[in-house]
């Protein structure tokens, strides 16, 4: 027993989301193993963090909000943005944080990252709900790290400004799998599905046992490595196949 506590004795997280963000928690919430609890502040949302200044504006945030969570005793936080933990190298930010609050940091894009290579995928389709800029800072992220990126399709959702990020969360299960069907070409190693507010968790077993390859989702990737670096290594099948390698 780790925490003398009633509901989380395993462990303790922390969870950053952006203002809007409805997903995450939903889907952490269906996922998150016995013994273990999170709890979760909201941030400003910060989409141009590969900005020396824009990287630094994200940085004070986090560390703000690291200080405030830290409180009620984490074992790991994770800063839930997809979008805006985009650094590249992404183990960069983390890193940094775990340097200036002294805690343990994971970040989304760093988790996807890790889950990715853990599953020893190569050739990657991926789904967005993104408008074409992010979705060509996603391409070119992930191929910094090593991925053949054979297709990435987004949604559009952004292109008329950030007032249109809500609408993320709005999209019907259905909608979502036909997006993610219409992103994935046979022969990729895994299908990627981005984006923090992108309800998708129903789907990853579903998707798995039709296209026979794992199906990693930014909430599944950010839940594993948060649990992985707490030292909780539960096998979560509606997590997908990263949850069992």
């Amino acid at each position: 027993m780790r925490h003398l506590s009633t509901y989380g004795p395993r462990a303790r997280l922390g969870l950053i989301v952006p203002p809007t963000n409805t997903v995450n928690e939903s889907e952490w919430s269906r996922l998150i193993p016995e013994g273990v609890t999170f709890h979760t502040h909201r941030m400003a949302l910060h989409t141009d963090s590969a900005s020396p200044e824009g990287a630094e504006r994200l940085s004070a945030d986090l560390e703000a909000v690291f200080a405030l969570l830290g409180q009620c005793g984490p074992d790991v936080i994770a800063y839930a943005c997809t979008a805006g933990s985009m650094v590249t190298p992404a183990d960069s930010l983390p890193a940094e944080l775990a340097r200036r609050t002294g805690r343990t940091a994971v970040t989304t894009a760093a988790a996807i990252v890790a889950a990715l290579r853990a599953l020893g995928v190569k050739r990657l389709s991926v789904a967005t709900p993104y408008a074409q800029a992010l979705n060509d800072h996603e391409a070119h992220f992930l191929a910094a790290h090593g991925f053949e990126v054979v297709r990435l399709i987004g949604l559009g959702i952004g292109a008329g400004g950030p007032q249109e990020y809500p609408m993320i969360a709005r999209k019907p299960l259905a909608e979502v799998r036909d997006h993610a069907l219409a992103a994935f070409v046979p022969g990729s190693d895994a299908l990627l599905i981005t984006c923090t507010d992108f309800p998708s968790l129903p789907l990853v077993a579903e998707l798995e046992r039709d296209l026979g390859v794992p199906v990693v989702t930014s909430n599944t990737a950010t839940l594993w490595k948060a649990l992985r670096e707490a030292g909780i290594a539960d096998d979560l099948p509606a997590g997908g196949a990263v949850f069992s390698r």
